[in-house]
């Protein structure tokens, strides 16, 4: 028999999960948990590396599974972190050009992307992960049907709705990376603003994932307390407001620029993209039914259009079913229309692709 909760016991219950975590149309119910877990990596670049060492260290599955193009590579990156058995959990990891590696995967995680070239347009490039993806992406539905889905490759939304497109999966179990972690970043930069814990701070960068991804200025909070409404319910003024809207714009340009700033000073960005896919699969793995801000479609969400089939990046709960529901985090006019705009060049794209 199923175990009520404290609440109910105490007659105290409220129905008021619906009202805060919209689900989804088409949410499955989650699986029967495993006793065994795996997660597959496709591509072992320096994303997908740092992804799989993450997952490795943080002991979130017991067979761990690399697939490339590129033999050689592979098979030293897998005798790389084989031979320090001895410092890790005991997950098996296993390696081959071979989708069939793969079989009984639960959760895919896909950094395999061709990058642009000089003078490429972002349409070109979307173009030639399309037809990567058409190789990718079937064989992996095949071995795995039940599994999730998770897209890292960029451009991230375009290419989690071609995933979801060639993979034939329900729109719940196919996830892009988004705007994780531009979230995280986003949160870091405003603990050190206001000098708190970044821990404290409870903020989302949403829609589009790049430049032109939107901040969710009034939920932003310290604490639980609303940062924007504190300002005003101080009496300090409307100019004060002003300024510190203006820093918290600042602050949003700086979260866009900073993974420009590390590929400038590096030459790429990794340990930060493996930390934050790692927790995502954590939360997914462990049915943790967190809230994070993930590529999921979109559609029907603030104002967008039920015939626009785009993925972009909202709050959602994430649990071992994949997405659960959506959260209904409250925005501004401005930030809606910046949500619909953002919706809007993303199925322009998409309309070129012939899927």
């Amino acid at each position: 028999m199923k175990r009520e909760s404290s609440l109910t016991e105490l007659g105290l219950a409220l129905d008021v999960s619906r009202s805060v975590v919209k689900p989804i149309h088409d949410a499955a119910p989650s699986p029967k948990v495993k006793r065994r877990t795996k997660v597959s990596v496709i591509g072992v670049g320096n994303v997908g590396m740092a992804i799989a060492q993450t997952i490795l260290t943080q002991d979130l599955a017991d067979e761990l599974a690399l697939v490339d193009c590129n033999a050689d590579k592979l098979r030293g990156e897998m005798l790389d972190l084989q031979h320090a058995a001895g410092f890790l959990p005991g997950t098996r990891i296993v390696a081959s050009t071979d989708y069939a590696v793969t079989a009984g995967s639960d959760v895919y995680v896909v950094t395999a992307g061709a990058r642009q070239i000089p003078g490429e347009s972002r349409l070109d490039l979307v173009h030639r992960n399309v037809e990567l993806f058409r190789s990718i992406v079937p064989p992996l539905a095949r071995m795995s049907p039940d599994a999730i889905l998770l897209i890292v490759s960029n451009p991230v939304d375009v290419l989690t709705y071609v995933a979801w497109k060639l993979s034939g999966f329900p729109s719940n179990r196919v996830i892009g990376s988004g705007t994780n972690l531009d979230s995280s970043r986003f949160r870091f930069l405003l603990a050190d603003h206001l000098d708190v814990n970044a821990q404290d701070v409870q903020a989302y960068m949403v829609g589009e994932h790049g430049d032109t991804s939107v901040a969710l200025w009034s939920s932003i909070s310290v604490g639980g307390v609303p940062v924007l409404a504190s300002l005003i319910g101080d009496g300090k003024g409307p100019e004060v407001v002003e300024y510190e809207r203006g820093m918290l714009e600042k602050i949003r340009k700086a979260v866009v620029d900073c993974a420009y700033e590390v590929i400038r000073l590096k030459g790429y960005t990794s340990w930060a993209i493996g930390y934050s896919v790692a927790s995502l699969v954590r939360t997914l793995l462990r049915d943790q039914r967190r809230i994070h801000p993930v590529s999921l479609l979109a559609k029907g969400f603030h104002g967008i259009d039920d015939d626009r089939e785009v993925f972009l990046s909202l709050p959602a709960q994430l649990g071992r079913g994949g997405v659960l529901g959506v959260v209904s985090v409250q925005v501004t006019e401005m930030e809606a229309a910046r949500l619909r705009q953002s919706a809007e060049t993303l199925w322009e794209v998409q309309s070129h692709l012939g899927l």
